[in-house]
């Protein structure tokens, strides 16, 4: 009697953590529409915070496009593509950097984070500017320093995830993010530290 091995079929992608799905994609290339889906909303809410929502539809496709390009270079060893795909977004954003000093000199004025709100939300908050001191401080920050402190404070990204996503070593990221808040604390109003 012949035996014959049950061909096992392979797992879904939707099933697979990010390093199966990137590796499965260098030969499949529709399994990286997962990566896609999985990601694509966190990283345009990320990249709208910075530039609006308009410039952050194009950046958030050039994001994706570039990762696909370039997921043969994606480190299998990382549990995540979410750092990954921040580090892509930040590089892509130094190219609009006035952009993004703009929009913080804006949430200076108005008091919004326009990608927080709704329209109706958004119309009252520009009524009241409470955060005018927040977006000018933030607006005064170096490019690098900034990246850094809205990485950790607007997507709570560990130091080691920073590092990795902006491929700097660990004490860069801790050092930077010092001065940063540093500057920061020196800009805001001293009763935004105190609780």
């Amino acid at each position: 009697m012949a035996l014959t091995q049950a061909r096992a079929e392979p797992e879904p992608a939707t099933e697979l953590d990010d390093a199966g799905i990137v590796e499965r994609s260098w030969t499949d290339a529709e399994a990286f529409a997962t990566i896609f889906d999985r990601y694509a909303g966190t990283v345009h809410r990320f990249l709208a915070r910075r530039v609006g929502a308009q410039l952050a539809d194009d950046l958030t496709g050039q994001t994706m496009l570039v990762a696909f390009d370039q997921r043969r270079r994606f480190d299998l060893g990382q549990g995540s593509a979410l750092p990954w795909l921040y580090g892509i977004a930040t590089r892509l954003l130094k190219r609009h950097r006035r952009t993004e000093a703009r929009g913080l000199r804006a949430l200076a004025r108005t008091g919004t984070d326009e990608a927080e709100q709704g329209h109706d939300e958004l119309v009252t908050a520009r009524v009241s500017a409470a955060t005018q001191p927040l977006g000018n401080a933030l607006a005064r920050l170096r490019g690098p320093e900034r990246d850094i402190l809205l990485l950790v404070a607007w997507e709570n990204l560990s130091y080691d995830e920073v590092a990795l996503a902006l491929d700097i070593p660990v004490g860069t990221v801790r050092s930077r993010l010092h001065r940063a808040r540093t500057k920061m604390r020196a800009a805001l109003p001293q009763e935004d530290f105190d609780e």
